[in-house]
């Protein structure tokens, strides 16, 4: 009796809608009704198929949330953010192996030699290794260093403080797709009121990409006098040409420091 009065309701709504949208609630209301039929009990049973079908259906219909009655929408959203994490599984057990994996006699060395010698660097102690034979990239060697974890200096939050209504922050993350892409979203943040300056999405990010994001983001009277970032290498070296034809001094967060990260310290 309920689906009746749904259905009666839907059509006399489908006067004011257009086309498309007409025949994908008509489609959602067939296929929740296929469900209910065939569900022996009074809780739908649902198959793999039925998931796919409202993914789908959610990525191209806005208002999809409307149509769904057997399940609540966060169903249906959690089912699509399933599907992404399994895809990418599949994906890295089955796509082409990483860099070599650097062994435990190596990475006690690596902390040895720093920890032995304090005011050596990464470049120092990856030349040491060469010497020795050991073939290893300089960032592996940054990675096992031995660094003392200390909480956020108070130098740090002064800067913060003193400059924040001259300070941005520029960030980045990823958005999975219905097809398991992923696109990027490039993030400029003020610091002075936390608003949005300018954003843009791309699926093929480039460091010529983010410079040209930058000039967008800032005209010529309203150029901030630094600019908060991580060492992503998406900001390559145009990126950092930008940054000094714009006259902007770039502020990096030290590494393995997230509290100093762009939107952390925001």
């Amino acid at each position: 009796m309920i689906i009746l009065l749904f259905a009666l309701l839907s059509t006399l709504c489908s006067m004011f809608r257009s086309r498309v949208v007409l025949e994908l609630e008509n489609m959602a209301l067939r296929h929740q009704i296929g469900v209910l039929k065939r569900s022996a009990s009074k809780r739908p049973k649902l198959t793999p198929v039925d998931r796919l079908f409202w993914v789908v259906l959610s990525q191209v219909w806005g208002d999809w949330r409307s149509a769904l009655d057997i399940v609540k929408p966060a169903k249906a959203i959690a089912w699509h953010r399933k599907g992404f994490r399994l895809f990418w599984t599949w994906k890295i057990r089955h796509g082409r192996v990483g860099r070599p994996g650097v062994s435990r006699e190596v990475r006690d060395l690596i902390r040895r030699m720093s920890r032995e010698n304090p005011l050596w660097g990464a470049p120092h102690i990856h030349g040491e290794l060469l010497k020795l034979g050991i073939e290893i990239s300089e960032t592996s060697v940054a990675k096992y260093m031995v660094r003392p974890r200390k909480p956020p200096s108070q130098t740090w939050r002064t800067f913060l403080d003193n400059h924040v209504k001259n300070l941005v922050s520029v960030d980045s993350f990823t958005v999975p797709t219905i097809r398991f892409q992923v696109l990027y979203v490039f993030l400029v943040l003020a610091h002075d009121r936390r608003r949005v300056v300018h954003f843009n999405v791309t699926a093929h990010p480039t460091a010529e990409w983010t410079a040209q994001q930058l000039r967008e983001a800032f005209p010529f009277d309203q150029i901030p006098r630094y600019l908060l970032r991580d060492r992503d290498k998406i900001f390559g070296d145009t990126f950092q040409e930008q940054v000094k034809d714009m006259q902007i001094e770039e502020v990096l967060s030290a590494p393995r420091s997230p509290w100093q990260g762009p939107m952390w310290s925001a």
